[in-house]
C-alpha cells in the first residue's frame, strides 16, 4: 500500500468503529433528541424554564393569570362577607394567647380594585390556620393601613375581624413622612412603622412581615415550625437578621450570582450522572462504565436541570418541611420577611439610618446592611409564598405581564 494511501485507510477504519451501535453516536443522539426535540417540546408552556416560548404564550398566560385573580379575588370578598362579624371586639379570624409567639402583620394599601390581593391573602392565612389548629395557637394576624386615603375599602372590611394599625388615620404622621417624599422612601418608612406596631403591640418572638400580594403556600405554617424550632437553633442561623420566604422564580436558576448554587449544580451532576450511566450500561447493554460515559452524563443532568428551570425541580422539596433548604440570602425582593424579635429591633434602628429611592428600594437597603453590619440572612427554598400581583403601589403598569 502506497504512503498517502495509510491515512485514508486509518481513517476509513475509525469511521467504521464509530457505527450506530458505538456509544459516542448513542450519546449524541441523546443529546440531540433530549435538547432539540423532547425538552424543547415539553417545557415550551413553563414559564420558568429556557425552553419557555415567550412570543407565543407571555400574553395569553398573563391574561389567564389576570382572570383567574379577579375570580379568586371575588372568591376572598364573599368569603368575609359571609363570615359572622366581631364587631371590632374579639377579632374572629385568629386570636392568639396574650403574647404571641408569632405575629402576621400583612402590610397594605389600596391598589387596582377588583382583585382585592389582601382579602386573598387574609382569607388563606385564615384557611392555614384554622387546618393549623393548637399547633398555631400561638399565632396572631395583624394589619397594617398605609394608604394615606381613607379609600381603602378592604382594608375597612378586614377591621370587623382583624386587628388594625392604621398609620394615617386621623393624627399627624410622627414618621417624618410628607406628600414630597419619593415612593421608595415612603415605603420605607411604612415598612418600619408596621415592623414597630407589629412589636410594641403584641411583643412577640418572631414577626412575619407580608406583603398584601403574597398568598401563603399551603405547608407555609409547618415548614416554619420546623425551621424555627429545630434548624434556627443552630449556632449560625440563630442570629440571622432575617429570613426571606420568597425569590422569584426568574431568579432561581443556576447560572445567577449566588456561588452556593453552583456547588448545588455540582452536586446534581454528581447524583444523577452515576444512575444515569448505570441505565445507559444496562439498557443499552454496555460494559462497565466509563469515565467519559459518567462526565457525559453528569453534564447532561446538570444542562437539563438547567434549561428545564431550577424552579420546578426544587418543588420536589414540599414533600416534607425537613426538605425544605435555607441558603444564603440575596438582595430582591420582600414580599415575606421573617424576624426574630431581637433582629426586628435592630432592623428598626437600621432601616432609619438610610434613605431610599429610586435604584435603592428598602430591599436593596436590607441587603446591604448585611455587610455593612456584620449581619446575615437567609432565604428558604422553595418558596413559602405566591407572589400574585402584577400591579405595583411604586409604578404605573399598564400593561401587566408575568414576565
Amino acid at each position: 500500500m502506497s504512503t498517502p494511501a495509510l491515512p485514508a485507510a486509518m481513517l476509513l477504519r475509525r469511521l467504521r468503529r464509530l457505527s450506530w451501535g458505538s456509544t459516542a453516536i448513542q450519546l449524541l443522539i441523546l443529546t440531540v433528541v433530549t435538547f432539540g426535540l423532547l425538552a424543547p417540546l415539553a417545557c415550551h408552556r413553563l414559564l420558568h424554564s429556557y425552553f419557555y416560548l415567550r412570543h407565543w404564550h407571555l400574553n395569553q398566560m398573563s391574561q389567564e393569570f389576570l382572570q383567574q385573580s379577579l375570580k379568586e379575588g371575588e372568591a376572598a370578598l364573599h368569603y368575609f362577607e359571609e363570615l359572622p362579624s366581631a364587631n371590632g371586639s374579639v377579632p374572629i379570624v385568629w386570636q392568639a394567647t396574650p403574647r404571641p409567639w408569632l405575629v402576621i402583620t400583612i402590610i397594605t394599601v389600596d391598589r387596582q380594585p377588583g382583585f382585592h390581593y389582601v382579602l386573598q391573602v387574609v382569607s388563606q392565612f385564615h384557611r392555614l390556620l384554622q387546618q393549623c389548629g393548637p399547633q398555631c395557637e400561638g399565632h396572631q394576624l395583624f394589619l397594617c393601613n398605609v394608604e394615606r386615603s381613607v379609600s381603602h375599602f378592604d382594608a375597612k372590611l378586614l377591621s370587623k375581624y382583624v386587628p388594625v394599625a392604621n398609620r394615617y388615620e386621623g393624627t399627624e404622621d410622627d414618621y417624618g413622612d410628607d406628600p414630597s417624599t419619593n415612593s421608595f422612601e415612603k415605603e420605607k418608612q411604612d415598612y418600619v412603622y408596621c415592623l414597630e406596631s407589629s412589636l410594641q403591640t403584641y411583643n412577640p418572638d418572631y414577626v412575619l412581615m407580608v406583603e398584601d400580594d403574597a398568598v401563603p403556600e399551603e405547608q407555609i405554617f409547618p415548614v416554619l415550625e420546623h425551621l424555627l424550632r429545630a434548624r434556627f437553633s443552630e449556632p449560625h442561623l440563630r442570629d440571622a437578621l432575617y429570613l426571606k420566604l420568597y425569590h422569584p422564580e426568574r431568579l432561581q436558576h443556576y447560572i445567577n450570582p449566588e456561588p452556593m448554587r453552583i456547588l448545588e449544580w455540582v452536586g446534581v451532576g454528581m447524583l444523577l450522572g452515576p444512575l444515569l450511566t448505570w441505565l445507559y450500561t444496562r439498557f443499552a447493554s454496555r460494559p462497565a462504565c466509563s469515565w467519559p460515559v459518567l462526565l457525559f452524563f453528569s453534564l447532561y443532568s446538570m444542562g437539563l436541570v438547567e434549561l428545564v428551570g431550577r424552579h420546578y425541580f426544587l418543588e420536589l422539596r414540599r414533600l416534607s418541611p425537613a426538605l425544605y433548604s435555607v441558603v444564603p440570602a440575596s438582595q430582591c425582593c420582600t414580599p415575606a420577611m421573617l424576624f426574630p424579635a431581637p433582629a426586628a429591633r435592630r432592623t428598626l434602628t437600621y432601616l432609619s439610618q438610610v434613605y431610599c429611592h429610586k435604584g435603592f428600594g428598602k430591599d436593596m437597603a436590607l441587603y446591604s446592611l448585611l455587610r455593612a453590619k456584620g449581619e446575615r440572612a437567609y432565604v428558604v427554598e422553595p418558596n413559602l409564598v405566591k407572589h400574585i400581583g402584577l400591579f405595583s403601589s411604586l409604578r404605573y403598569n399598564f400593561h401587566p405581564s408575568l414576565l
